[in-house]
């Protein structure tokens, strides 16, 4: 399976960079395209001094570009969006397939006093459910969100889901480089995944911090091997993946087969 991370600031409401790297990636045969949190819109500080109408404007401009690339290339793009409906405002991810479009509302946000998505955003807060999950010529993927990856409980609900990669779009900044590849690289060995991760570049400052955003978008191996990986500038990262490696790492750590033994 070919997927590829595409690498970039935010970009507001141009497409150019888009239309390019997408007829790049498609020229290299790849399927499915990740790309970044607030890439496509504004990060969500700037978003809180934005009118409802702009966002909305925004989202519904960026969702029918993404709908048209995914078409004419005939590739599946997941992309985290900010979108607007009945006048509050979600955070998410969407699936541009060339046949349809879903999507995937953020289930726990950040809710931190310096960073509060929870507080601004309209997600719902109840029971958990499982991830977005799709197939693409027989290899399985997951998505969920950066900060997603922290809970256990997301990764329970994938157990018997049998993906081969998940799919992480980030937002990452504050020099958190080293944590976050540790826990990438820990959560593809213990459930024996690959994880493509995509974090944006670019920055933020407000009266308080500098928000750095420094790229690091990463593929890891089901046996926790550090595949490929980018820099803190704009670029796409084409990566290879194998449904046979998943299979031969875990008939190799045997984790799967000792919980399955244990719950029937």
């Amino acid at each position: 399976m070919k997927a590829a991370v595409l690498q970039l600031n935010a970009q507001g409401m141009s497409s150019t960079k888009l239309y390019n790297y997408v007829r790049i990636a498609s020229k290299k045969e790849v399927r499915v395209l990740l790309l970044g949190e607030y890439v496509l819109n504004p990060f969500f500080k700037e978003l809180e001094h934005m009118s409802v109408s702009m966002i909305k404007e925004q989202a519904l401009h960026q969702i029918k570009i993404l709908k048209e690339l995914s078409l004419t290339y005939n590739m599946t793009i997941i992309a985290p969006l900010v979108i607007v409906k009945k006048d509050e405002i979600y955070k998410c991810i969407a699936k541009f397939a060339p046949a349809s479009t879903s999507y995937y509302n953020q289930q726990i946000l950040i809710n931190y006093a310096h960073w509060n998505e929870e507080k601004f955003f309209a997600n719902e807060i109840t029971q958990l459910q499982a991830p977005m999950v799709f197939k693409i010529d027989g290899f399985k993927f997951a998505v969920m969100n950066g900060f997603e990856l922290h809970f256990d409980d997301f990764f329970a609900k994938l157990r018997n889901k049998n993906i081969d990669c998940l799919l992480v779009p980030s937002v990452s900044t504050f020099e958190s480089y080293e944590r976050w590849k540790a826990l990438v690289l820990t959560r593809a060995f213990t459930h024996n995944i690959y994880i493509l991760r995509a974090n944006r570049i670019g920055e933020y400052q407000d009266k308080e911090f500098i928000w750095k955003f420094y790229g690091d978008s990463i593929l890891a191996s089901p046996n926790a091997e550090l595949l490929n990986h980018l820099g803190n500038t704009e670029e796409l990262m084409i990566v290879d993946m194998s449904h046979t490696d998943v299979v031969r790492a875990r008939r190799t750590w045997g984790f799967k087969e000792a919980i399955s033994k244990r719950t029937h």
